[in-house]
């Protein structure tokens, strides 16, 4: 039940969160988008950077020679010409101008190359995402999976489009610029060094602590992501058990645990760049007092105006990338969190598959030889290749079997225990129980959502271990209690249990579903848009949907998982009327509360804490005054 109850459990594990970190392996992992697809606009990048920080530092190196060699001396003459030093402005200003023209085109550059490596991880985590097996998102909470594809891809176009240019720009201008001012002098360069080296140590410490409440930042508002889509999924039940107080109490707990690791991470970043700003400034000073008193004393000797105008310039060409890499030490952090999370998901093991028989369309030839044919013909085989390189095809039938089956969630707690039963093509088989009997774990099992523990399912007499999962699955059509609809029209969603079925085919499921009807009074009929889950629909109405779109799969095993739970007495009385004609010739699974829809089945299966007690037909099992006699006997009293 989405209440009160889930705001703890699922939320604090994050996916992966037992491996360790490793920020510079994520960071190259993440730069190794950038060189396998788009090397070559990178490395346009990196020269249009080289371009602006030459640009930067021959601007300081002019000053001495503007000083010294144009400004000085005109000043001591009496009929000064101007020509010269308006060259030299002239040159300078073209120089500007292509660091402006760089700047301009790398910064346009990264904005492309940071759009399409997101759009690359995306692609990347939803198609892995669909090769994740269901446990994955039995344990991890839909928010915060929907986390990784906002916030934490939201850290990453930050940090691709302005932290790593910014990164790779200020390094390149640091280089230039010590070359320059060693160039320069020797030793007012020593004295920036010594200044630089505090600004390390203080980017150091600060941003290390800034990273560790970073990524406790980002996994906090996974947590909060995570329970804000449990109660909007739950919001009816919430209100209906008045637990809005309850819910409120949680979430602010929640969201305190956010603001406190926020705050602490944004603390460290917000006081890192006026303490390394302010650092600067006073080494600016500085490096005037001590450029001044070499210049005065003589000390270093030929320290003119013009070198102290242009070392000014240079060391605060120097100290500003140095707070710049500070500042984006922070972005990049928060990045690299973000996309650990990412990656963690990605690394998740994909669903083993080692199924190599296949299912295909087949057809008999003239000798009545099952052969694999392109066309629809409504007769399903199992495709097997042996070892020898020959292939066999063997008809479709439905024949399902279980053989002492052991099965857990979790090792340490088993569910079901030495489950053996039969579903021999055509029959109707149905489980009865209290709830968490192990009813629909047995299905999940048919569909090998799960892998056994212990025993084995054979299909056709094949071990559904040998059958590739979505071979299998495409051979099983399954109408579950909870209904899932999706954006789109009525007949979009009906298609999607065969992509390749026709308008005709459509109707023709719904008719055998009893859905037919109320489609034809809708708006605009089949073409009606849905959204939100069909929220527009009733929940009968819904389930009618489900339904038409399992038939259209026309598959040769059915199961239906309270299929109609949902539905009124009249309206199941419709679609029974259609399931009976959509089980027909087919092997069917049934789980139902109601037993007045089970009464019909050719064999019952009553569970009770994942055993098999008792078995037989309605005739058989009444007459045996077991546990099935006490639930229908009591079924029949309540109605």
């Amino acid at each position: 039940m989405p209440g009160p109850m889930m705001g703890g459990g699922r939320h604090g594990r994050p996916a992966g969160g037992k491996r360790g970190k490793n920020p510079k392996k994520t960071l190259g992992r993440l730069l190794s988008y950038i060189k396998r697809d788009y090397s070559g606009k990178f490395f346009v990048v990196l020269v249009c950077i080289v371009l602006g920080a030459l640009a930067s530092v021959a601007g300081s190196m002019f000053l001495r020679v503007l000083i010294d060699d144009y400004i000085s001396p005109l000043l001591l003459e009496s009929s000064p010409v101007f020509s010269g030093l308006l060259r030299a402005l002239v040159m300078m200003g073209f120089v500007y101008l292509v660091g402006v023209i760089s700047t301009f085109l790398y910064n346009r550059l990264m904005v492309s190359i940071s759009q399409g490596v997101l759009k690359t991880v995306r692609d990347q985590m939803f198609s892995h995402m669909q090769s994740l097996p269901i446990r994955y998102f039995d344990t991890n909470t839909h928010g915060d999976v929907m986390s990784h594809y906002t916030n934490d891809t939201d850290t990453l176009q930050q940090m691709l489009s302005q932290s790593v240019p910014q990164m790779f720009s200020s390094a390149i201008t640091i280089v230039a610029v010590l070359v320059a001012m060693l160039f320069t002098n020797v030793w007012l360069t020593l004295f920036v060094l010594l200044g630089v080296f505090v600004m390390l140590r203080v980017t150091a410490k600060i941003g290390g602590n800034s990273a560790k409440y970073f990524l406790e930042q980002q996994k906090s508002i996974g947590k909060v992501n995570g329970y804000i889509e449990e109660m909007i999924g739950g919001q009816k039940v919430v209100k209906v058990f008045c637990r809005e107080d309850k819910c409120k109490e949680q979430f602010d707990g929640l969201n305190e645990e956010l603001r406190i690791n926020a705050t602490r991470a944004n603390t460290f970043a917000n006081i890192l760049m006026p303490i390394m700003m302010n650092i600067g400034n006073l080494l600016y000073v500085l490096v005037a007092v001590v450029g001044g008193t070499l210049a005065l004393t003589g000390v270093s000797g030929g320290i003119t105006l013009g070198v102290i105008a242009s070392f000014l310039q240079l060391t605060k060409t120097f100290t500003q990338p140095v707070s710049q890499i500070s500042q984006q030490v922070n972005s990049i952090v928060m990045a690299l969190a973000g996309a650990e999370r990412i990656f963690e998901l990605m690394d998740e093991p994909s669903e083993v598959d080692d199924g190599y028989v296949t299912l295909v369309n087949a057809k008999y030839d003239a000798q009545g030889k099952l052969v694999e044919t392109e066309e629809k013909t409504n007769i399903w085989a199992w495709k097997h290749p042996h070892e020898d390189g020959t292939l066999t095809y063997e008809q479709v039938r439905g024949d399902v079997r279980f053989f002492d089956v052991d099965f857990g969630y979790t090792p340490e707690k088993i569910v079901l225990h030495n489950v053996t039963l039969y579903a021999e093509p055509g029959q109707k088989v149905a489980f009865v129980g209290a709830t968490g009997a192990g009813k629909t774990t047995i299905t999940n099992l048919i569909n090998r959502f799960y892998d056994l523990a212990d025993g084995k399912i054979r299909y056709d007499g094949i071990n559904i271990n040998k059958i590739k999962k979505s071979d299998l699955r495409r051979s099983l059509g399954i109408v579950l209690q909870d209904t899932n609809l999706f954006t789109g029209t009525i007949r979009d969603n009906i298609r999607y249990g065969s992509l390749h079925a026709t308008d005709e085919e459509i109707k023709a499921a719904a008719q055998l579903a009893g859905a037919d009807d109320f489609i034809e009074r809708l708006p605009d009929g089949y073409d009606t848009e849905i959204d939100g889950d069909g929220g527009s629909l009733s929940q009968g109405q819904r389930q009618l949907l489900s339904i038409a779109r399992a038939a259209v799969a026309d598959p040769p095993v059915m199961i239906l998982d309270e299929a109609t739970s949902s539905i009124d007495t009249r309206t199941e009385a419709i679609v029974q009327r259609g399931m009976d004609g959509l089980m027909c010739g087919r092997t069917v699974f049934v789980i139902a509360h109601r037993l007045s829809t089970v009464q019909n089945a050719d064999v019952i299966m009553v569970l009770e804490l994942g055993r098999i007690i008792e078995r037989g037909n309605h005739e058989q099992l009444i007459a045996e005054h077991g546990k099935y006699y006490q639930l229908y006997t009591g079924a029949f009293e309540l109605e």
